[in-house]
């Protein structure tokens, strides 16, 4: 049953690692690792609320942080700090998308530079929740930061998207707030 569950889950870490690294070598080669991490982990793991995938994840951030040689990440930039709104955000839905119907190639171009343009901890956090559908506290635990530091980060990533991403809401008739 656990191979079951790592196989199912194969993609959604492909997927990630590729945001991660950018490049399809490194994805397949940090997608092996989180799979053979997980699988001599395989005693020690229990299933918890939100299933195996935050497991995984966390297990690709910390082969993906290794590789970098960052081991032990250094504190959130100050401008983390600058998160305003929290509360009722905590525990509401992602807004994960249905992603077998969801065609990468299909969204515009802008948005997909925009994205990959962020910088890494931004990028990493965004595309958890938005795309992996992945809680805040899910999120911090995979990336091994305060909660604070979750909102904050996703908070400045759509920010930054936002100012970014003006003209394109304007083509499509979306009113931007800013």
């Amino acid at each position: 049953m656990f191979r079951q569950l790592l196989v199912g889950e194969m993609e959604a870490v492909h997927r990630m690692a590729f945001h991660l690294s950018r490049r399809a070598e490194d994805a397949a080669e940090l997608t092996q690792e989180t799979m053979t991490r997980a699988l001599a982990a395989e005693k020690g793991f229990q299933l918890r609320e939100g299933g195996i995938r935050p497991w995984l994840f966390k297990i690709l951030h910390n082969a993906f942080y290794t590789r970098l040689g960052k081991v032990q990440r250094s504190p959130s930039l100050m401008e983390d700090l600058r998160y305003e709104a929290a509360g009722e955000e905590l525990d509401s839905p992602a807004p994960c998308w249905d992603l077998a119907s969801l065609d990468w190639e299909q969204v515009d171009d802008r948005l997909k530079k925009a994205i990959d343009d962020l910088p890494t901890h931004y990028r990493e956090v965004l595309l958890l929740w938005a795309v992996e559908g992945l809680k805040y506290r899910e999120i911090a635990e995979v990336l091994g930061v305060a909660l604070g530091t979750v909102m904050s980060r996703l908070y400045r990533a759509r920010t930054i998207l936002s100012e970014q991403l003006a003209p394109l809401a304007q083509e499509h008739g979306i009113s931007v707030e800013t």
